[in-house]
């Protein structure tokens, strides 16, 4: 159920869909917690927070947010840290708030880097890359993302590694 819930965040940005998200995702996520779960509630948490800032819900967003970030202090499930943290940054951006951004894609850099977690890695740089290129600091987003991107040697049908691809070409034309 839970997982349905984060391809609807993840797959579609209408409203309706959204929407399905929020609904499957918090019913999971209700019924997951019920049975004393904890696993994977940090990730859960995070693609509601996606689902509630996208339809400009930022108050539910940060709530859950907060909520998936207090479940990695309290249960020392740190493996989807990088990637909360990068979300978070991705809702600070859409709440036009830049600096506290800039914060979170940072710390999801240097969880992803203290973990050698490439993907996440990447992940982060570009997110961090997209946001300075905006602010006008092209030269500084093509030095942080050209060498994470540069450490892969396969996958490059990926989802990730095309953005990334179209984000440098961006970034140095």
């Amino acid at each position: 159920m839970m997982n349905k819930g984060c391809v609807f965040a993840l797959t579609n940005r209408s409203e309706a869909i959204q929407n399905k998200a929020i609904e499957t995702l918090a019913a999971g996520i209700a019924t997951w917690s019920s049975t004393g779960a904890t696993a994977f509630t940090p990730w859960y948490r995070a693609y509601l927070a996606k689902a509630h800032a996208e339809l400009g819900q930022f108050d539910e967003a940060w709530r859950n947010v907060h909520q998936a970030i207090t479940a990695i202090e309290n249960s020392n499930e740190t493996w989807w840290e990088a990637d909360v943290n990068r979300i978070a940054g991705e809702i600070a951006r859409k709440s036009e708030a830049d600096v506290k951004a800039e914060k979170y894609f940072e710390r999801a850099l240097t969880v992803a880097r203290a973990q050698q977690a490439k993907s996440w890695e990447l992940r982060a740089a570009m997110s961090l890359a997209r946001l300075w290129r905006d602010q006008g600091k092209v030269q500084q987003a093509r030095e942080l993302l050209a060498p994470v991107y540069g450490w892969f040697t396969e996958g490059f049908d990926t989802r990730d590694l095309k953005e990334a691809k179209a984000l440098l070409e961006e970034l140095t034309a």
